[in-house]
């Protein structure tokens, strides 16, 4: 976080620059670059559109700790600090909709932060720091007339709409203290509760009363409460985790192991699944997923009919493909179902996972099981398909890899089964010990075909060369144009299958981080190495180190969605 309330000129200077500049051309804006002193913040000029039709200014607000007057329990820690900034962003969002208008030409007058979403995670929007500074990066269309300056619209935007702004999101005055309060608290708490399951056998916690289900698809707020069922935990899973503001907490603890999650169309199998992958992040309060978490090492995993693979070690799940193709360095323009799940899981193991999300629904049915009838009909000598029904339970017993699995059609999976739940009406009933006597009493005559020891695919090494982040003239091009596709350079990087990436801003640090890969120091050639060289950097020196611009538009991902997008490359090659 950077300081400039020691070299601003005041508010008063900028109102006289501004008058003087009215109606010339529009470059004449960059004379606004630098920082500017108001009563109650610090106004910076990063950098000054060249065109009221460009991408709007970029601009950020500092507030002193006297002045944003925040209570030290409001960023004692970082998991605090994070939870009361990202209600700041989520207000400051807010307000910005409300209160800037349109005023001239182009993007005149927008005033835009952001979205952090329902998630808690660092981001770039808003910062706090560890003396209760804060930070605010947002942009600014500098209103014009055609291509020339609007002083007169130039000094509402930047001395009254700003300043409304930011005093009705940024400061402690604008937040009832019992809410501030909350948002820091629930991200502690969420933290400690992640923090406790491995510790605990755990991979995964639901906590009692929790509300998972959401208004659609494509909408991640909580279903209207009247709606809702709230999440109740069997007897037989249900554990105590003492967490740091709200005491002892009960929920569903999902062991190690393999899960399988069961039940009839409709009952809330898929919804379960969900929200444990959204687990892996932190959320707001009154979301309904607060005291859901998932251990950081998750990856959902799904079929991507059509995506490109490069040199992936699929045999453990695939091997003997006709007219002799290798699969110990799998290369494809076009996967299919089975071959792209098996990359899928692949490349989540390789780059550090040891919890596999799975739903039946989104997987390919002939990766996922061979059974007895179909084996009679196509012995094993004609199948190049280890099915992951025979890789399941030696993924965990020798790898240390957990699955939960939704399953409502494939019963033969309750021979593979450590735990079985059962959806019932969106509550879960623990039918573990039932499915283990259905499996005894109805056996299906299914052989087992792994027929070799499951054994951990070599790291690749990718060719630095082959990861171009340049465009024309430029040496980094990366563009975000919907939620689900990266432009990186001349390539477009479809995401659809990468489920847990959640905000644009993810995806825009994601491809900044990728075009950093090319310039790791020697000694990082493997792709867990150069993983770790990413996180390293950022760590040091925040989500900033992915860019000399000091954008406000980037949030924090895992090293498992900056491996799937390098993954999903198509011009990646490697050795």
């Amino acid at each position: 976080m950077t300081h400039s309330m020691n070299l601003s000129r005041t508010a008063s200077e900028l109102v006289t620059l501004l008058e003087g500049i009215d109606g010339r051309g529009y470059k004449a804006y960059k004379a606004l670059t630098g920082a500017w002193r108001f009563t109650d913040f610090t106004l910076v000029f990063d950098h000054v559109q060249g065109d009221p039709f460009a991408d709007p200014s970029r601009v950020k607000v500092e507030i002193d700790p006297a002045t944003a007057s925040f209570p030290a329990d409001a960023y004692g820690n970082e998991a605090r600090r994070w939870g009361t900034a990202a209600l700041l962003a989520r207000t400051f969002r807010h307000e910005a909709g409300n209160r800037s208008r349109r005023r001239g030409s182009g993007r005149s007058g927008a005033v835009r932060m952001e979205s952090v979403g329902q998630i808690v995670l660092p981001q770039t929007a808003v910062g706090i720091d560890e003396e209760g500074r804060i930070e605010a990066r947002f942009a600014v269309g500098l209103p014009a007339r055609g291509r020339r300056i609007s002083a007169q619209e130039a000094v509402a935007l930047l001395t009254e709409d700003v300043p409304e702004i930011v005093g009705a999101s940024l400061t402690a005055a604008a937040h009832p203290a019992e809410e501030v309060a909350r948002c820091a608290a629930a991200n502690e708490d969420a933290e400690a509760l992640r923090s406790a399951l491995k510790p605990k056998g755990l991979i995964a916690f639901i906590a009692d009363g929790a509300r998972l289900p959401r208004q659609s698809g494509i909408e991640d707020t909580p279903l209207d409460i009247d709606e809702v069922v709230p999440f109740t935990s069997p007897a037989t899973l249900r554990v105590t985790v003492e967490l740091p503001n709200a005491g002892p907490t009960t929920g569903m603890g999902v062991p190690e192991g393999v899960t399988l999650v069961v039940g009839g169309g409709f009952h809330g199998k898929s919804t379960v699944l969900r929200a444990l992958q959204s687990g892996v992040y932190n959320h707001r309060p009154g979301d309904g997923r607060e005291l859901v978490v998932c251990r950081d090492d998750t990856v959902k995993v799904r079929a991507e009919d059509g995506r490109s693979v490069a040199g992936v070690d699929i045999s453990p799940f695939i091997d003997g493909l006709p007219m002799g193709r290798r699969t110990t360095n799998f290369t494809t323009e076009n996967a299919s179902g089975s071959t792209s799940q098996a990359a899928a899981i692949v490349e989540a193991w390789e780059a550090g996972a040891h919890v596999l999300l799975v739903d039946e629904d989104t997987s390919a049915t002939n990766f996922m099981i061979r059974d007895r009838r179909m084996q009679e009909l196509v012995p094993s000598d004609g199948e190049p398909i280890t099915p992951f029904i025979d890789r399941v339970r030696a993924l965990h017993r020798d790898h240390a890899v957990s699955t939960v699995l939704v399953i409502g059609g494939s019963g033969d999976y309750l021979d593979v089964a450590d735990h079985v739940i059962r959806m019932r009406d969106y509550l879960p009933e623990d039918v573990t010990d039932r499915a283990r006597a259905v499996a005894s009493e109805l056996p299906t005559g299914r052989v087992d075909e792994a027929a070799t020891r499951l054994r951990r695919p070599l790291p690749r090494r990718p060719d630095r060369s082959s990861i171009d982040p340049s465009k024309d003239r430029r040496s980094t091009f990366v563009r975000v144009p919907d939620d689900r596709t990266l432009l990186f350079g001349r390539d477009a990087i479809d995401l659809n299958g990468v489920e847990q990436l959640t905000l644009r801003s993810q995806l825009r640090a994601v491809g900044l981080a990728l075009a950093l890969i090319p310039s790791a120091p020697s000694g990082h050639e493997s792709l867990p190495d150069l993983l770790d060289w990413v996180e390293d950097r950022i760590t040091a020196a925040g989500l900033d180190a992915l860019s000399p611009r000091r954008l406000g538009t980037l949030a924090s991902f895992r090293r498992f969605e900056l491996s799937a997008a390098l993954n999903r490359l198509r011009s990646l090659e490697v050795e």
